[in-house]
């Protein structure tokens, strides 16, 4: 009597430990953008900065746990003055993107919010041409037209647009992009590498640094009106824990998913992400939505997937 290998014990759990951390990531990335639109538009928490600020410390005192504590990757150390400031660079970067995107939430639904960021890979390319030269192959970029028609397409059938929120997230996106090649280019030397856990230990606390005045002189006596909050309801306690928790458990199960499988596994899981987190949302918060806009965004998915599928034949 044979079994088959394919289903030995240690196959079945393999497959089960990377079934729960893709379920893992992508709970924790849709969760924190569903709470993250909860808290600022419908219940109220008008203070994406602070927010922000929240996650950025809870990113840093639970990447000091996993990297110092539990040795969840070994600690890589900053070696010079020059590389604190490229990272510091990143962190700025990464503040503008996390802050503009949380902004944008508080006047757009979740549903345009992700058919504006699927243009990622649009930006990138741009940014990736102007700072490193660096030139793809022609059908690349007419993989591009889709992905920004997509969101034209969109804007015109999105019943909430609203221009402010829409210039944030279009902010929040190019930065996003900025960051992923400003990173190629600055932490390039071998080095000078990061993972992407040691590159959030050392990110966050900057970033908090930074958040802190921002949110002092723009949104004043922010921690007075939290305490108020709380002595009516103190569920936004609860909430901002449970939130910035979500927030640093994204990089974490990102990390760990690329781990343990590969960097095109978790670009065609990105690319379900948005289409799951668009539905989830819709059903949540009931937003309208129109044909055109769902037409507008699925020509941007369908983009994105032509982007990757011609990145990878092209390498």
């Amino acid at each position: 009597m044979s079994t088959k290998g394919n289903w030995s014990p240690p196959a079945v759990s393999g497959r089960l430990f990377t079934f729960g951390l893709v379920a893992s990531w992508y709970s924790s990335n849709i969760g924190v953008l569903l709470l993250n639109k909860y808290l600022l538009s419908n219940y109220g928490f008008k203070y994406p900065i602070f927010l922000t600020m929240c996650h950025m410390a809870a990113c840093s005192l639970l990447s000091y746990v996993a990297v110092a504590w539990l040795r969840v990757v070994p600690m890589q150390t900053v070696r010079s003055r020059l590389q604190f400031l490229k990272i510091a660079t990143l962190s700025l970067v990464f503040c503008c993107s996390v802050v503009s995107g949380n902004v944008s939430l508080k006047y757009l639904p979740v549903s345009f919010n992700q058919a504006v960021g699927a243009t990622t890979p649009f930006f990138t390319a741009v940014f990736a041409y102007l700072m490193t030269v660096k030139r793809e192959a022609w059908i690349t970029y007419i993989t591009l037209i889709p992905v920004v028609t997509g969101v034209i397409i969109a804007s015109g059938g999105e019943p909430s647009f609203h221009l402010f929120g829409f210039i944030m997230c279009v902010g929040a996106t190019a930065a996003r992009a900025l960051k992923s090649v400003l990173q190629g280019i600055l932490l390039s030397s071998e080095g000078e590498k990061l993972n992407s856990m040691n590159l959030l230990l050392y990110m966050a606390p900057t970033a908090v640094v930074l958040l802190l005045p921002a949110t002092l002189i723009m949104e004043e006596n922010v921690v007075g009106i939290t305490m108020a909050l709380a002595r009516e309801d103190f569920k936004i306690i609860w909430y901002l824990l449970f939130n910035s928790t979500l927030a640093y458990f994204v990089n974490l199960t990102n990390f760990l998913v690329t781990k343990h499988t590969s960097a095109l596994t978790l670009q065609v899981l990105g690319n379900a992400k948005g289409a799951v987190a668009v539905v989830v949302s819709i059903l949540i918060f009931k937003n309208p939505v129109t044909v055109t806009g769902m037409l507008g965004y699925t020509v941007t998915v369908i983009g994105v997937i032509l982007y990757s599928e011609a990145k990878k034949r092209s390498k």
